[in-house]
């Protein structure tokens, strides 16, 4: 695993709170199909490419994933 001081913030989502929320780094020490992550409030990573990043960006300025956290 990287260590967290080689990350760059990038977005807090949330940011109201002192509880931990999840957040977006880049980590330029990375290999390049592991240089975005993504922190949840527990503690958990996801790494992925740039490419990967941007394909999930896309696909939610699409509207693809409008709705998909609705109870």
């Amino acid at each position: 695993m990287t260590d967290s001081h080689s990350l760059e913030p990038v977005a807090t989502f949330c940011g109201n709170c002192d509880c931990g929320c999840p957040q977006l780094f880049v980590d330029p020490s990375a290999p390049t199909e592991r240089r975005i992550v993504l922190t949840d409030d527990f503690g958990q990573r996801v790494q992925m490419s740039a490419d990967q990043f941007s394909s999930l960006v896309d696909e939610a300025k699409q509207g693809r994933l409008d709705g998909i956290a609705l109870p």
